[in-house]
């Protein structure tokens, strides 16, 4: 009999991969193509949707070649996604009407600003501060700037969706617009008490409903792929946003998990019994749903994490900043009192400051590029641990371990001096692509491979434990001159106010 594979698509900001996934709940291969972010002068932080769209065809190819050439059949499409990049286009033609604004993008600050007021209705239903970071904004800021969509949205041609909407339009020739919760909860739209798109939300941004996308499970059939030929009649099985995916993928399931996925930025998910209660440092958010349950969570996403090396290289002239980057922070065992803030779009949780901008502190005569290059991997633990530590006091629990996933958790330094500034395990997710892989098990229950999100638990996980090594009275001292640096790029960003 066949090997009956699942095609789990993640697309990120930088890279679209893709896993096939089997029975088994592994992996059997994996393919990935990068993608560009386009950066204006003023700051806009963009993509261009149809790179998007043909990265995934390319990594969807790759996937079906090597399911044909050894003999599997593809059972099921799921797909993983960056979230909150809002994307607007005609559903008419399928073509992009504007770049797609990237979730890194603060453009939408001013229309925050104007909305102020309304600052605690926002987050009352929707769980989220308001801030640039929701989709509704960046939507908003189009309809503000392009008159012209406002036509459009008129004659009921206009669709707004996250990454997952589009690239379901495009899979099904323009015949679905739908997201799943996990999505439709980070756009700034969505009401976590009825589950819904909320009418007053969608009237403060002046948001057309009818260019919104229906909502559906996490796992479930959500329409057919027609538009790649290697895979028409494939049904799509699984949307889900890529923090929540990757959650899935680690296979704890019980409230008190938390984990944290380490990319271009980074986003801290914790599961809580039920919808929290309300507070300003952390978003309340859906983890999933599959059919009638939904899972909520406590989250903090952090702007820049991975693209803060990405930044020191660049700024330092490396060939490849990233890889020099990481190689410079390798020659050095400590970056010796420099503190970076990597504040360079603003601070995100748990602080939400976006006039924020970013410092380097503590730098003296004899500092070298390596310790600024150290400085900015050190940042990214810094700010973790201040969003793992803003879930304990907000939970009023000591949380026992970190779960890790992402690219930057390969960095063994990393994941050794965050095990430190936490004083606890890291629990390192040795699965590659753990986002596709958690999107992969949630298009499983749909095709009944599994019978609940439970039965996944058993699953073999792969990890690796780093415990920690430095002094409290150490570790203490480092964290406490990181909230220093903080305050410091906090007051100065007030004093140019």
């Amino acid at each position: 009999m066949p090997e009956k594979l699942i095609l789990a698509i993640d697309q990120g900001t930088t890279n679209t991969k893709a896993l096939l996934v089997g029975c088994s709940g592994e992996p059997v291969f994996r393919a990935a193509e990068r993608v560009a972010l386009i950066q204006s002068k003023n700051n806009f932080v963009e993509q261009d949707p149809l790179e998007l769209w043909s990265s995934v065809v390319s990594v969807m190819k790759q996937c079906a070649t090597y399911a044909g050439d050894n003999g599997a059949t593809i059972e099921g499409i799921a797909i993983s996604n960056q979230r909150e990049t809002a994307v607007a286009w005609n559903a008419e033609t399928g073509m992009p009407v504007a770049n797609a604004i990237s979730w890194q993008c603060v453009r939408s600050a001013e229309i925050c600003a104007e909305l102020s007021s309304h600052a605690e209705t926002f987050r009352h239903k929707t769980g989220l501060p308001l801030a640039p970071l929701a989709s509704a904004g960046k939507w908003a800021w189009l309809l503000k700037h392009r008159p012209e969509l406002l036509d459009l949205a008129r004659r009921g041609l206009l669709h707004f969706g996250t990454v997952d909407s589009w690239l379901i339009s495009k899979l099904t020739d323009g015949s679905r617009h739908v997201t799943d919760c996990s999505n439709a909860s980070r756009t700034g739209l969505f009401n976590l008490d009825g589950l819904m798109w909320d009418e007053e939300l969608l009237v403060m941004f002046g948001i057309p409903s009818s260019a919104l996308p229906e909502l559906r499970s996490s796992s479930g059939t959500m329409g057919t792929c027609s538009d790649v030929a290697e895979l028409a009649g494939v049904p799509i099985v699984a949307a889900i946003g890529d923090s929540h995916a990757a959650l899935v993928g680690h296979g704890s399931y019980r409230p008190g998990t938390i984990k944290a996925t380490y990319g271009t930025g980074s986003s801290l998910m914790g599961l809580t019994s039920d919808l929290a209660a309300e507070n300003p440092a952390l978003a309340r958010t859906v983890a999933w749903s599959v059919g009638n349950d939904t899972q909520f969570a406590l989250e903090g996403n952090i702007a820049m994490t991975g693209s803060a090396v990405q930044w020191v290289g660049e700024f330092l002239g490396l060939a490849n900043p990233t890889e020099g980057s990481i190689a410079l922070a390798d020659t050095v065992s400590e970056a010796r009192g420099v503190y970076l803030v990597p504040a360079m779009v603003g601070l995100g949780a748990p602080h939400w400051n976006a006039a924020a901008r970013g410092t380097i502190t503590g730098l003296e005569r004899s500092h070298t590029a390596a310790h600024m290059a150290r400085a900015a991997m050190d940042a990214i633990a810094y700010q973790v641990a201040d969003v793992f530590f803003a879930m304990e006091k907000i939970g009023g629990i000591s949380i026992p371990v970190l779960h890790a996933d992402g690219g930057a958790t390969r960095n063994d330094q990393l994941m050794q001096f965050q095990a430190d500034i936490l004083e606890r395990p890291v629990l390192r997710s040795t699965t590659e692509d753990l986002s596709a892989l958690g999107a992969a098990w949630l298009g499983g229950i749909a095709l009944g491979w599994w019978s609940s999100i439970e039965e996944l638990e058993r699953i073999p996980k792969r990890t690796e434990v780093f415990e920690p090594r430095m002094s409290a009275s150490c570790s203490g001292i480092l964290y406490r001159g990181w909230q220093d640096a903080v305050s410091r790029a906090c007051m100065m960003t007030e004093g140019e106010a």
